[in-house]
């Protein structure tokens, strides 16, 4: 009997181990998959690659720099402070310009951003923006100045400066660092409050909010432009981080100003500065900033803004935090509704932060 029993036994023990072991490789496999894709793990191989001066296989970052940003062909926007959920104007001026260049790369740089080592994180990183994540032609990458500003005349006053002593530091940094992104890379650079409405004709432009003077809030460059370099030898050159603007369209306005003088309109076309269009204030500043509160108001009749690539709304202006109301029946309602309808539906919907 024990004979019979005896082998059918002894099978039974190979088969039971076999399954048992199997669930032991099962349960390792999922376990390490469950560690292999957690921001801790990934979050350690960056770290661990840049104590040991290696770079992972495969470098997020790196790929977009070169693969999209040398094209040339980029829209630009900055973030300059640690701020992630970004508010309802942000993300209305992002989507309305994908929205208008389909064609172009929307890159937003973002001080608050970690590293994006892995296809994974940039996936993390769109799904927080979830009115924006449809869009293929935006990309988010950190803001990091340091690398920035390498191999620029930024670099010599970034190492030397203190930023616990600067009044306007923010500003500065947005100030600084999209001037080296359109040196680097090429392209247009535009304020996070402007809405676009129209594509912008020229690729080399400067934007006019008065007669006379320039902004540095829109503006379009080749790379390596000798504009671009003057504007960052000036910046470093005559630097006062006390005064307000002094580093941006005071600085844009002074530089154009020894070539050609101030622009010299004698309608809404463009006027040319060597092989730079000055764009007339109704290009984007069809409502000047003393009058910014109309964007927040009901109009008996709506402008067309026929005259217009893009509206700036002046947010630095808007200590009240006006915001985008639905149901309001405001101007800025309208412009939502019309150039920014993921950003509007999302609003409907609580998705996303007012301001």
């Amino acid at each position: 009997m024990w004979r019979k029993l005896k082998i059918p036994i002894f099978l039974l023990f190979i088969v039971t181990g076999s399954f048992f072991i199997r669930d032991i490789i099962k349960q390792k496999i999922t376990q390490d998959s469950l560690i292999h894709n957690s921001p801790a793990y990934r979050s350690s191989i960056a770290e661990n690659a840049a104590n040991h001066n290696t770079k992972p296989t495969f470098d997020y970052e790196d790929m977009i720099k070169r693969n999209v940003l040398q094209q040339g062909n980029n829209i630009f926007f900055v973030e300059s402070t640690d701020r992630l959920n970004e508010p309802a104007l942000v993300l209305c001026s992002i989507e309305s310009t994908a929205r208008m260049y389909p064609d172009r790369q929307v890159v937003f740089f973002m001080e608050g951003l970690g590293d994006i080592v892995t296809e994974d994180d940039e996936k993390t990183v769109r799904e927080h923006y979830p009115t924006l994540s449809a869009f293929k032609n935006i990309y988010f990458l950190p803001l990091k100045l340091d690398k920035l500003f390498a191999e620029t005349p930024f670099m010599p006053w970034y190492k030397k400066i203190d930023p616990k002593k600067e009044i306007y530091w923010t500003y500065v940094k947005s100030d600084s660092s999209r001037i080296a992104l359109i040196w680097k890379y090429g392209g247009i650079y535009m304020d996070t409050d402007v809405i676009s409405i129209r594509r912008i004709p020229e690729d080399h432009f400067l934007a006019s909010p008065t007669l006379t003077r320039l902004s540095n809030g829109l503006f379009g460059l080749s790379s390596h432009n000798k504009f671009a370099w003057e504007f960052m030898e000036n910046f470093v050159q005559n630097y006062k981080g006390e005064i307000y603007g002094h580093q941006g369209p005071m600085l844009f306005t002074r530089v154009m100003h020894k070539h050609c003088g101030p622009p010299k309109f004698t309608s809404v076309d463009h006027f040319k500065c060597g092989n730079i269009f000055y764009f007339h204030p109704d290009r984007f500043y069809p409502i000047f900033y003393p009058s910014w509160k109309k964007y927040y108001e009901v109009w008996e009749h709506l402008p067309t803004f026929n005259n217009s690539y893009g509206l700036h709304l002046f947010n630095f202006m808007n200590k009240q935090k006006k915001f985008m109301i639905a149901g309001s029946n405001t101007l800025v309602e309208h412009l939502y509704q019309q150039y920014c309808p993921s950003t509007y539906e999302g609003i409907l919907k609580n998705k996303t932060t007012l301001y």
